[in-house]
Order: C-alpha cells, then sequence, then structure tokens
C-alpha cells in the first residue's frame, strides 16, 4: 500500500518502546498479509495531499472499486465536503451566539464522511455517533433536522426509517452494538443490504464494540465498521489508548481490518465500497480505520490548546481534505473557477437557511417530559406534573 509520510506517526511521549505492530489483517481485498513487528501501518491512498492521483499497483483492487468515477462524480464529492463544511461552521459559530448548547464538529473528517457516506446504497443502514453530519448530508437528512437535539427541543428531528439513518447515538460505542444485531436481521431476513456503524477511536476503547467485533464475527454479520481515528479522543492520544494500530484488532476477531487515508475522499469511497460489497456477498464484517484527525474541538465544551501542539494541527491542515480535492480538480481541469465561485454562493445561502431555521424552531411544550412516563398513568407523576405547573405559573405571577 501507499503509505503517507506521517501516516506512522512517532509517540509523543517516549515509552523505552517500539510499538508493537502484531499481526495485521487483510490490507487487501484478497487475503490477510503478515506485518513484521516493526513494520509501518499500512494505509490505502489514492490521492496524495497534493492532489495528485496515485498509481500504485498495491492499490489497484481498490482502486478498482472507483474506477467508475467521473470528473462530474469528483465535483459532487467535492460539493459535497464544502457545504458539510460550511454547515458545521455555522453550527459552531451558532453555538458560540447561545443558539445551541453544544456542538461537536467534524472539522478534518469531511473525507472520511463523505467518501463513505457516498459508498452506501439506499437500502444500507446506518448507525452515527454524534458527528456524522456529512453521512446525514448524504443519506439526504435535511441538516437543519440535526441541530434540534443540540438546542434542546426536540431528541432528534428525523425519523430514521425514512433516510435508513439511525438517531445520533451520545453514547460512546453502544451504536456499534445495535449495528451488529440489526445486521444479524438483515441476514436472517436474507437480505443483501449492509449496515455500517460509526464511531471514533476513543470509542474502540469501550467494551460494547469489542463485544460487537465478536457477535458480528461468529454470526458473519453484514456489518462495516467504520472507525474515524482522529488521534484524540477528547485529550487522550492514540498512542495512550493502543498499543498496535487500530485496524489490526479486526485480525483477533477472524475478519479483516483495513487502514484508509481519511483525508482522501476517493480512498474512502473506495474501501467503504469493498467493504460493503463483502458483506452483501456473506463475507462478514470488515474494520475500516479512515486515519484523519479532528481539525477543531472535541466538542464546543472542549479547549484543545490545552492539551496538543500546534505544530501537530499545522502538519495536518497540509493534508486539508477539502484542498486536496480541489488540487486535484484544477490540476486535472476538471473544475474551473466559475464552478467554485458557484459553490461558494451556495454555501452562502446554505448558512444563512441555517440561521434562521434553528432562530425559528419552536420551543418544547414544557409539560411534556410527564407524559408516557407510564402506560396507565401514575400518581407520583400526576403530583409532579403539578408541582412543575405551580412552579411555571408563578413566573406568570411576578413571583
Amino acid at each position: 500500500m501507499t503509505v503517507e509520510s506521517t501516516a506512522a506517526r512517532k509517540p509523543r511521549r517516549s515509552s523505552g518502546t517500539k510499538r508493537a505492530a502484531g499481526a495485521a489483517s487483510a490490507a487487501k481485498p484478497a487475503a490477510a498479509t503478515a506485518q513484521t513487528q516493526d513494520a509501518e501501518p499500512q494505509l490505502v491512498q489514492l490521492l496524495t495531499p497534493e492532489g495528485v492521483r496515485v498509481d500504485d499497483a498495491a492499490n489497484a483492487e481498490f482502486a478498482s472499486f472507483v474506477a467508475d468515477i467521473t470528473t462530474e462524480d469528483l465535483r459532487g464529492l467535492y460539493r459535497d465536503m464544502v457545504l458539510t463544511r460550511r454547515f458545521d461552521g455555522e453550527a459552531t459559530a451558532l453555538q458560540r451566539q447561545g443558539e445551541l448548547g453544544l456542538w461537536a464538529s467534524l472539522l478534518g473528517q469531511e473525507a472520511a464522511q463523505i467518501g463513505s457516506g457516498r459508498a452506501l446504497r439506499s437500502d444500507d443502514y446506518v448507525f452515527p455517533t454524534y458527528r456524522e453530519h456529512g453521512v446525514a448530508w448524504c443519506r439526504g437528512v435535511d441538516p437543519t433536522n440535526l441541530l434540534g437535539m443540540f438546542r434542546g427541543v426536540n431528541h432528534g428531528g428525523w425519523d430514521p426509517n425514512t433516510n435508513n439513518f439511525h438517531l445520533y447515538t451520545i453514547v460512546i460505542g453502544s451504536q456499534t452494538l445495535h449495528a451488529t444485531g440489526y445486521a444479524m436481521g438483515v441476514a436472517k431476513d436474507g437480505a443483501d443490504s449492509a449496515v455500517i456503524a460509526y464511531f471514533g477511536d476513543g470509542a474502540s476503547s469501550q467494551g460494547d464494540v469489542m463485544e460487537a467485533f465478536n457477535f458480528s464475527a461468529v454470526y458473519n454479520s453484514p456489518v462495516v465498521f467504520f472507525c474515524q481515528n482522529n488521534q484524540w479522543a477528547i485529550s487522550e492520544p492514540t498512542e495512550r489508548q493502543m498499543r498496535v494500530p487500530l485496524y489490526q484488532r479486526a485480525s483477533g476477531f477472524g475478519f479483516p481490518g483495513v487502514r484508509v487515508d481519511g483525508n482522501d475522499v476517493l480512498a474512502c469511497l473506495a474501501v467503504t465500497r469493498w467493504a460493503l460489497d463483502r458483506a452483501r456477498r456473506g463475507e462478514g464484517p470488515t474494520l475500516v480505520e479512515a486515519f484523519t484527525y479532528r481539525m477543531g474541538a472535541h466538542t464546543t465544551s472542549d479547549d484543545p490548546t490545552k492539551y496538543r501542539r500546534d505544530e501537530e494541527t499545522v502538519a495536518w491542515e497540509a493534508k486539508d481534505p477539502i484542498l486536496r480535492l480541489k488540487a486535484h480538480l484544477l490540476a486535472s481541469g476538471g473544475a474551473d473557477e466559475a464552478f467554485f465561485e458557484e459553490l461558494e454562493a451556495e454555501s452562502e445561502t446554505l448558512g444563512k437557511r441555517v440561521r434562521e431555521v434553528v432562530r425559528a424552531m419552536p420551543d418544547p411544550d414544557t409539560m411534556a417530559i410527564f407524559e408516557n412516563v407510564y402506560a396507565d398513568g401514575h400518581a407520583l407523576v400526576d403530583e409532579e406534573r403539578a408541582q412543575f405547573a405551580a412552579y411555571l405559573a408563578s413566573f406568570e405571577e411576578g413571583h
């Protein structure tokens, strides 16, 4: 595989020993390949940080999964990433203005989400975390619907079954179990659709994820585990979470794992298509590790300047997924300045709509919290409802 120069990152703190790579799982689609203990992790890359198309025989089988991608398709992927980033930026600004209680930014992870999201078929089912705004975009979920929960006006603003996109999951890692169970059901129904579960490097340390790996392997479930390794579990770096590259964990459960350049939208599209294709053919689960970087804070309540170095962020800025594809489009003649200007105007329109919709969201019924707690009602709930109603009325009375 093509290995980006910074793919095998040096630990920030010396441990006195080299990181044990262990037995690698399959990076090639055909079969697993053994790695020596000190070998660098393999990385699937089809587009370099400079926007140059990789012509590497080692990537041939993955590259075949994007052989049908046209220049128009590349422009579409670029548009997806630009508009997703604009929406994300507007949401961050709205939180800073007091319009949202919290926001989890995807800044820097657009390629991983758009590439994998566009690999899905309409009948595939997605189990996200709380950061998959780009995947939601690909599934046709109105981005403004994502904001209701963060504004505190609903528990999720969309019907999961309309777009086969589950509600955001706040509990870390639990969606991998949901995805595995759903995939087991898909297999029992005899369908050829696939399931994908998104999670982060931090969630990979949760027991739920390990249980999901085990059950999916034993039952040969048609599920893809898509891990966005953005290097930081809030303030905890990856080298303090694991001793082997994350994708190699799959081999211990008996299914393949692949590390892909998470800032390369073309490679993310190819690898996810390959993994989904395996699932649909009845070959079981796959772990995809999208090696990317969280350019912003974990959430708007976090301050990354307290725990990571500026030079690290600067180094990853040079691998920006949007700039990478833009460079490729310009160099190949796939887009001109008129295209980028039109897209900028479209992003402005999107930003304006997001601001207007959020500020117009109606407040929820303050008494709704007491409804549907018990099927037949309960005296204690009735008492609490009356107390809360009296409390609210006291404000109207000026007490």
